[in-house]
């Protein structure tokens, strides 16, 4: 076998083999050749190669996120390594396992003018979870710091970065390996179970419980822990598209549901207890409702954080929800409560009138949506980006065998489609993309990559800019908010689509838009990119025209 005769990259090879990191993104580069040589010509790893770092990185995660161990991104000295940046936060927030690898050059030459160099120590230290800041010469301690930062990504579920320096000559290969690096074992940490019963004696005692769940792996929560929190009148339980949990009594449309409240209504809804579990929350309406009517109690589910997002956080049980509610609910008793039946007829009348307003409305995203969502294949996965298609998402039900994912952690507009490709590669499912127009043109690089499969398809809404915009406070028709906040622009994606070898497909009606969703579904020996247009200057009055006929 051909292996880089850099001994330090021999050390990083053998100890990433030994720990089972499996898939290696490159982008190419010549201070990261001895890494290159290395992971290539070994068949224990699975190498893609993407040019640009920033959808690299976004890929890795992409591919992590669905096979939920850590992924290596490995670039080459300079800039490129400032470009993983955007996805290695998003790894921090979603609590994603990714490893970063950056080829440096020696100390000696850094800063003294030498080309391609910055200071790229300690580069992530805001977000990184571990700094593995390698010697040029192999070491105990060069190994010590591998192993660590590979044992706090899996052991920790989020990004790590390992810099090893390397001297030229960098492509020099060898047939034996020259040295054999300490693997370090990870440390699992037994957790206590919490006395809970002090928390179930004051569950047992309050008539109102919300529990608020946020973005989920699909099957992560025992269904049988979802039917019990269904079941319970005094529970209400509230998810998102994300959440990928489901019941009959689960509230899936928050926004649709509260927005028409009164303050009146906001009082009555306000709960003694908050339950949370689950990634970052969507809505920003039921954030800004906990945040002024807050709970006597909030309770936070997750092995390793908790976030205070709502300002009243009382307890973190750092557990699995699994766990925590095996242990949870043998000390629990029902009680008398309508919480969740004035919930659930709130819900029926909001579904009524859902029904009718769509059923009259032009045909803009929001209709779009209504028509788009209902017609995914079950057992296939759905990839969303930030701003808008996020939003309309939460406002439309779909088939609960569909998988749903977003990168929430950041809530950034930056690589949703280089993600979308890395976990419908790792993934293998029938995945379909939908992307906002700004958001898919900034991550159109995302394109220039040879791993794309067949069955992948993107639906791209364009409405000419970034229409969240035109629905938040201070949206104004002028040049100033045109140029800058919306980002107006006359552009499509048929020539990259073309360029790219993806079959392209438009929409501007709901005529068209069924004929082409039938056309793309039918098609899986390239992929597809279906591009609807929406007017511009309609879809933010009927989206607030929406929550206004509600009621």
């Amino acid at each position: 076998m051909k292996y880089p005769k850099i001994p330090l990259a021999q050390s990083i090879l053998e100890i990433f083999r030994a720990k089972g990191i499996q898939h290696i993104v490159i982008s190419p580069g010549s201070r990261n050749a001895p890494l290159t040589i290395g992971f290539v010509n070994n068949p224990n790893f699975t190498c893609y190669s993407v040019a640009d770092e920033r959808c690299a990185a976004f890929f890795a995660l992409g591919i992590a996120q669905q096979i939920k161990k850590p992924v290596a991104v490995v670039c080459t000295s300079g800039s490129a390594l400032l470009n993983y940046y955007p996805a290695f936060a998003e790894a921090f927030y979603s609590e994603i396992p990714l490893i970063v690898v950056s080829a440096d050059r020696p100390k000696s030459k850094i800063d003294i003018g030498d080309g391609q160099t910055i200071r790229q120590e300690n580069v992530f230290a805001n977000h990184s979870l571990f700094n593995a800041n390698l010697d040029e010469f192999p070491s105990d301690e060069n190994d010590f710091l591998i192993n660590e930062a590979i044992n706090t990504a899996f052991a920790k579920k989020g990004p790590v970065h390992i810099n090893a320096p390397f001297e030229e000559p960098l492509y020099e290969t060898v047939e034996e390996l020259v040295i054999h690096p300490k693997v370090i074992s990870n440390t699992h940490i037994n957790k206590d179970i919490y006395a809970i019963s002090n928390y179930a004696n004051l569950w047992n005692q309050s008539q109102k419980k919300l529990v608020l769940i946020g973005g989920l792996n699909p099957n992560e929560i025992e269904q049988k822990y979802l039917n019990h929190l269904g079941n319970d009148v005094s529970v209400v339980v509230m998810t998102e598209v994300t959440s990928n949990v489901h019941h009959p009594n689960f509230i899936t449309n928050i926004d649709t549901i509260i927005t028409p409240f009164s303050e009146q209504d906001f009082i009555e809804f306000q709960p003694d207890i908050l339950l949370t579990f689950g990634g970052m929350i969507v809505s920003k309406r039921i954030k800004a409702f906990l945040r002024k009517f807050q709970p006597k109690q909030h309770w936070h589910i997750d092995e390793l954080r908790a976030y205070d997002t709502y300002g009243c956080l009382t307890k973190h049980f750092e557990i699995t929800p699994n766990i925590f509610f095996e242990n949870f609910f043998s000390k629990t008793v029902e009680i008398e409560s309508n919480y969740q039946k004035e919930l659930l007829k709130i819900r029926a009348l909001r579904l009524e009138k859902h029904v009718d307003y769509l059923s009259k409305i032009p045909f803009t995203d929001l209709k779009a949506f209504d028509i788009i969502l209902p017609k995914l294949k079950s057992k296939s996965q759905l990839q969303i980006s930030n701003s808008s298609p996020i939003r309309y998402a939460q406002l439309i039900s779909m088939n609960p065998t569909i998988e749903v994912f977003c990168n929430r952690g950041t809530s950034g507009i930056d690589g949703s489609t280089s993600t979308a490709i890395g976990a419908a590669t790792a993934s293998g499912k029938p995945t379909v993309l939908i992307a906002g127009d700004i958001g898919f043109l900034y991550d159109s690089n995302a394109l220039w990559n040879n791993y794309i499969p067949k069955n992948f398809k993107i639906i791209l809404m364009n409405n000419g800019g970034g229409g969240i915009f035109r629905i938040l406070p201070g949206h104004d028709e002028s040049p100033v908010f045109n140029t800058f906040f919306e980002t107006s622009h006359c552009l499509t994606a048929e020539h990259l689509a073309k360029m790219y070898g993806f079959e392209y497909l438009t929409a501007s009606n709901e005529t068209t838009l069924e004929h082409s969703l039938e056309a793309m579904f039918a098609q899986n020996e390239k992929p597809v990119l279906l591009e609807v247009f929406t007017p511009t200057l309609e879809n933010d009055k009927v989206l607030l025209q929406y929550f206004r006929e509600l009621v």
